[in-house]
């Protein structure tokens, strides 16, 4: 049935939108589990368009019984806990088998309302977009689609002893390709990946860069105030890993390279600490000791600290205790945490994959490597050692760069392509009603 010619008088812009994250919630601590940066780009993008007027209603899986069925995560931000599924136990893997029971949550909760009630869905990943495709055509509204993710990017670029994406993860991007009325990607690469991988329609895509906090991530008290907080040593090298410890990450490259820095120069172990802060995640949370195993086996266990994930503030504060973030990454959408360390003024070693040679610039804000041989990430750590000035030439550089990509940007680039999500279904459906 066709949506009345009522429905075609919509506002410019939405007043109220329906936010779809199936995996994982905003209120989950980033760095473990399935929580990362999507969780960031759901909580601060919701901020930013509830502050520019656009209520945003998040619906997520609940992993617990003790959250109330809603949450008011900030002014115009309300997240919705959808019983789908066992609490805990219940992995990435299986959800496809629960989006049933969870879209079956997410009509009830939009049938205790008016009709008109949300002008808009977004969906993020693909789980969440057979949801929010659905759901688009039951409300009559347009459906908008962050992947953040691609089946078939991630299993181009596999790390050593991660499992590929299932075909069926691929089948189902490719039809929320097709259903969805406009598709956002990271960054002009990603979209390009969505065209060349999906048949995606490149005039339906939109390249919208993630932003930064940068009240909370800036370079504050400087680096000797945050190593005095963190117990860390003021004189020493400190490369920092932060986020999920999983394969797809690689932070075995960056222990690697360490082992081989101190290998070719013996009194380096004198000056160097290496904190890997984050939790196991994907292919990770089957052995979660394995990177510490590894650490012991390289003969740099001694150097190395592991820590569990921490919240922004103390995040930030890591960020600036760090000579350089290490992101050795086989794939990343973008690469927030690289943001967020550049924010705080340090300089970032990256792989040159997907967003990373967006977020870092490459030579002034940090060093982009190509590929993932450990001897490559420990001759960019050396020029660190070999240079005193480098890493605060390139930590101000940093936060200049960081500086251009706010999070109020990247919120009102959105709500302009929720604008032409919006104008291009009422286009179509006066046509369809003459």
């Amino acid at each position: 049935m066709l949506p009345s010619p009522r429905h075609l008088l919509h506002p410019r812009r939405p007043r109220r939108i329906a936010m779809l994250s199936v995996h994982t919630s905003p209120l989950h601590q980033p760095g473990t589990g399935d929580a990362g940066g999507m969780n960031v780009y759901i909580v601060e993008l919701a901020r930013q368009l509830a502050a520019a007027g656009i209520e945003v209603e998040v619906f997520t899986r609940a992993t617990t019984g003790a959250l109330d069925p809603t949450v008011e995560l900030a002014p115009g931000v309300l997240v919705r806990h959808i019983d789908a599924g066992p609490y805990e136990g219940l992995a990435k893997e299986e959800l496809p088998a629960q989006l049933c029971a969870f879209t079956h949550g997410v009509m009830q909760a939009w049938a205790g309302h008016r009709p008109g009630h949300y002008d808009l869905v977004h969906s993020h990943y693909w789980l969440s977009g057979h949801v929010g495709w659905l759901a688009s055509q039951r409300w009559g509204v347009p459906l908008v689609h962050t992947m953040h993710t691609m089946a078939k990017v991630k299993n181009a670029f596999l790390a050593e002893g991660d499992a590929p994406e299932p075909p069926a993860r691929v089948i189902g991007e490719q039809q929320i390709v097709r259903a969805a009325d406009r598709l956002i990607g990271n960054t002009a690469e990603e979209a390009r990946d969505l065209v060349h991988h999906y048949d995606a329609d490149p005039a339906r895509t939109d390249v919208v860069h993630p932003g930064v906090n940068l009240e909370t991530f800036r370079p504050a008290d400087g680096r000797a105030a945050a190593r005095a907080r963190l117990g860390l040593p003021q004189d020493a090298l400190v490369p920092l890993f932060a986020g999920r410890i999983q394969p797809l990450k690689a932070p075995d490259v960056l222990l690697r390279a360490v082992a081989q820095l101190v290998d070719a120069d013996p009194s380096l172990r004198s000056r160097l600490l290496v904190p890997v802060v984050g939790g196991p995640s994907g292919s990770g949370l089957a052995k979660p000791e394995r990177l510490q195993k590894l650490a012991a086996r390289l003969g740099i266990a001694d150097l190395v600290r592991f820590r569990p994930p921490v919240g922004q503030a103390q995040l930030a504060d890591w960020y600036r205790a760090a000579s350089v973030l290490v992101m050795p990454s086989y794939s990343e959408s973008f690469g927030l945490v690289a943001l967020e360390a550049q924010a705080c003024g340090t300089p970032v070693v990256a792989a040159s994959v997907g967003g990373l040679p967006v977020a870092v610039s490459d030579r002034e804000s940090g060093f982009l490597v190509p590929g993932h041989d450990p001897a490559d990430y420990a001759r960019a750590l050396r020029r660190f050692l070999d240079d005193d000035a480098l890493g605060a030439r390139m930590g101000e550089a940093a936060a200049r760069h960081a500086a251009d990509f706010g999070w109020d940007a990247a919120a009102a680039a959105t709500a302009e392509t929720y604008t032409a999500a919006l104008q291009s279904r009422r286009r179509r459906l006066r046509s369809l009603h003459g």
